[in-house]
Formats: C-alpha cells, structure tokens, sequence
C-alpha cells in the first residue's frame, strides 16, 4: 500500500524471521497465526547513496530512496542470526549458494554470525548516509558544504604490527568505497607485511606521482619527497629522482606512474628499496625482484583520467567529496581535499625578466612537486627533476638554506635552476637565498604584505618570479 511505501512491514514477515526456532512459545505463536517461518533473508536497499551523488539530485528524490522496510528486515534477520541468514551484498551470493549446495540448503552459524556482523555494519552505513545528507542542508533548504553530523565508516584491512613507534598499536582502514586511483585500492603482490609507515609514506608517493602525465618517479622518505623526475622512460626517471639526494632515498618508498617493467625494476633492486609502487608490474619485473623478498611490491590502479573531480556541496558530502581528516585532541578537523592546480595560462608574471618557456615548465614541475612536501617547502628543479628539497622547517628561509644544502651534497649545480615555494615569502630573504644558490627563476603563491618588496628583491637581483594564486600548505 501507499505506492509501494509499506509492503514488508508486516507480522507474517517479520514474524517469520524474529521468531526463535529453539523457543516453544514462539513456535506456537507461528503455528496460532499461520505464519511460515523465514531462514534467509536477502535484501538490497534502494540506492540512497548512489542517488544523492548524482548532480542534481532533489530533496524529494533522496527522501524517496530512503530504505525503510528494508532496513527493518536486515536487523530482524541479523538480530535472530543464530536460525536465520541475512545477505546484504550480492558479492556474497556465490560462496552462499556454494554452501549451501554442500549443506543440503543449510547456512551453517559461523557463516550467519559473519553476515550478522556485515548486515549491521551496512544498516549503520546507509543510516549515516542519510544523517551526512539530510544534516548537509538549512533551514531554508539550501546545501551547505558540511553536515551538522559527520558519520564516517570504514572496514578493516589489516592490523599492524605496530604504530609509528613499537609501543604504538595500529591498524589499516579503508573507505568501503575507495576513491579510483587511492592508495587503498592496491594489491600487495610480494614482500613483508606493510607497517604503519610503510602505508603512510606509500600514499605519499602514489599521490604525487599519478599527477605527471609523462613517465614519472617518486621517491619518498619521512612523509617528504626527497627526488622526483619525469624522463623517457621510468627507469631514467628513477635515476634521475635518486641522484636528488642519494642519501635519503636509500630505503626509501618508490612509485612510479608507468608499468614496473623489467629494466627498472633491476635498476631499482640495485639499492635498499622499502616499497615499489606502480599502476602494473611486468612478468619479467616480479622476476627481477622475487630474490628480493623482503621488498614490498605494490600495484595500484591509476584513476582514469575521465572520472571527474567532486566539487564542494555537490551531492552527498561523505559520498561524493574524499575529504582530508586530522585527529586533534576531542575533535576532529575536515577539509576537502586540496585539488587546485595551477596550469601555464594561470600564472602571473610580477618581475620584469619574465621566463622562459623551458623555465616555466621547469616551474610548474617545481610547483606540483611542493605541493606534496611538509610546510615549510623549497624545491630546486631543471629539466623536469628535482634538485634540492627543503621540508618541514619552522622558518621558510630555512627551508631555502637546506634545499640549497641538499643540492650540494649530491653534487648538482644550481646555477639556473628554478625555485618553488609551497606559500608566498614573508621577507626577502628566503628569496636571496634561493637567488644566492642560482635559482633563475621562482614561483610562489603571492599574497604576503610585503609582496612589492620581494619582487622588488627579485628585480634587484635579475630573477623571474610568478604568482601562482594558491598556496600548499601541508602540515
């Protein structure tokens, strides 16, 4: 009745399925009513989530996909789990049927309790779904960009060894929808089990690499990029990306945005290696690295290039924005995921030398690369790789002064090399620095005070510097 509004909320079928088969009283009370009892329920609740991710999506159409019998029947089921079976997922249909083809029909109960366990956990899901939704929107009915209530839900992948410190317990997590092309989504195809750091520097890595588009290599030591280069081929860009700091990069993680194929994973077997990342890896590279057992080799696929980027407000806010999240002390902190870019057609010009059409790709290279170092970031790049990394210092003019440092002990020169800066220079020195060290050219964000004084530095000293409009701080 009432279009379809209430068809299972009924006590034939919710009798059927609460009903204790081992309780005689609730045996008879079947038998008084006529009421059959039901062993397995199978249940897919409309699709809430998938419905609010569409644009737009209207009030009135997300009420109409919220599941309301649905839900009910899935909690009876799993309530009464010791004589009843309850299927939320169809990925589950085919070991079900599988068992109960050798069981005569049968479900045995550590099967049932599993699905117990999963059918909560998707009930509690797809509540809080509609919670994020409906408490994403005002009074006068207008999205806000954050729901009132923030319910997030994500499964178990595996419990770690330990934390960032042995007397630290951790786990893994993931979405129970990863986004295409996130770390989680990997396949871990040899070596030993991930640490906690292990995973932390991977995503690291994969991050700032699946943004190149020609043949790339990362190399990631401590949360930091310490060498990244595009080349030819991944093989030459890892050579390129380890001659940035040697040092560092010796057991490092490793992600390149190119199939590991054979050649380069001989290349890169020849050091201490952590972890190796690619969208692939070749038969003739797991060859190459079988003998390195203790080497992590993961596969992950890259996002394809035509899935769009989720914007602010629109649908569900936990359905269609992958947002950043920081635990603090009681609290938790929530930001959409920094996605600016920044192409040639954007930067500002603020100097009288202007660069050069070499020196602006090398600038834009620089600037994707500081985007993914620790605040404060100083990159020296040329010819599409990095040539010295400062990260992670209290004072930017430090960060200058270490990139500059980092460059010298590999031995690579930086006369006319370019200079990046994840956030604008608040005095002159940090660029006189950079300046100092031979940087020819600098991007930064722009928007300090003091801005006219740092270009007027820049002027001074014969260097080109654009603005770019946004800053990367990463903390």
């Amino acid at each position: 009745m009432l279009d379809g509004r209430v068809k299972t909320l009924h006590p034939k079928v919710h009798g059927g399925i609460l009903a204790r088969r081992d309780v005689p009283s609730h045996v008879s009370a079947l038998d008084a009513a006529g009421i059959a009892p039901i062993d397995l329920v199978v249940v897919n609740l409309y699709p809430f989530s998938e419905t609010v991710a569409r644009p737009g999506c209207t009030l009135e159409e997300a009420i109409e996909n919220i599941d309301i019998g649905g839900p009910a029947m899935v909690r009876s089921a799993a309530k009464n789990h010791q004589h009843v079976a309850v299927v939320t997922d169809p990925g589950d249909y085919a070991e079900i049927l599988s068992e109960m083809q050798e069981a005569s029909g049968a479900i045995g109960l550590p099967t049932r309790f599993k699905l117990a366990q999963k059918a909560f956990s998707h009930t509690a899901a797809y509540d809080g779904s509609i919670s994020n939704y409906l408490t994403a929107i005002d009074a006068s009915g207008a999205r806000t960009t954050f729901p009132a209530r923030l319910n997030l839900n994500f499964e178990l992948v595996q419990a770690l060894r330990y934390g960032e410190n042995p007397h630290q317990h951790a786990a893994f997590y993931r979405d129970l929808a990863p986004a295409p092309g996130s770390l989680a989504r990997y396949t871990q195809l040899q070596g030993k089990e991930l640490s906690y750091n292990n995973i932390a520097d991977s995503d690291a890595a994969w991050e700032c690499v699946k943004t190149f588009d020609a043949p790339a290599c990362v190399i990631v030591k401590h949360a930091n990029p310490c060498g990244v280069a595009v080349a030819a081929s991944a093989l030459e860009a890892y050579r390129l990306a380890f001659a940035t700091d040697p040092t560092s990069a010796f057991g490092g993680i490793i992600a390149f945005n190119r199939e590991l194929d054979a050649a380069t994973a001989m290349g890169v077997a020849e050091k201490f290696v952590e972890v190796l990342i690619a969208p692939t890896v070749s038969a003739g590279a797991k060859e190459a690295l079988a003998k390195k057992e203790n080497v992590r080799v993961l596969e992950v696929p890259l996002p394809s290039p035509l899935a769009p980027l989720p914007q602010a407000g629109e649908g569900n806010f936990v359905n269609a924005l992958r947002c950043d999240y920081k635990r603090v002390g009681g609290g938790l902190l929530v930001q959409t995921p920094d996605s600016a870019t920044v192409g040639a057609a954007q930067l500002k010009a603020v100097t009288r030398i202007k660069p050069t059409p070499s020196q602006q790709e090398d600038l834009l290279f620089a600037w994707r690369v500081a985007k993914y170092v620790k605040s404060n970031a100083i990159v020296f790049a040329g010819s599409g790789r990095t040539l010295g990394v400062g990260a992670g210092q209290m004072s930017r003019v430090d960060s200058a002064r270490i990139a500059a440092m980092k460059a010298k002990n590999a031995g690579l020169p930086l006369a006319g090399s370019v200079a990046a800066s994840d956030a604008f220079f608040p005095f002159r020195d940090g660029l006189d620095v950079v300046a100092d060290a031979g940087a020819a050219a600098v991007i930064q964000p722009g928007g300090s005070l003091r801005d006219e004084e740092v270009i007027a530095a820049a002027d001074e000293r014969g260097i080109a510097m654009v603005f770019t409009g946004y800053r990367h701080f990463r903390h």
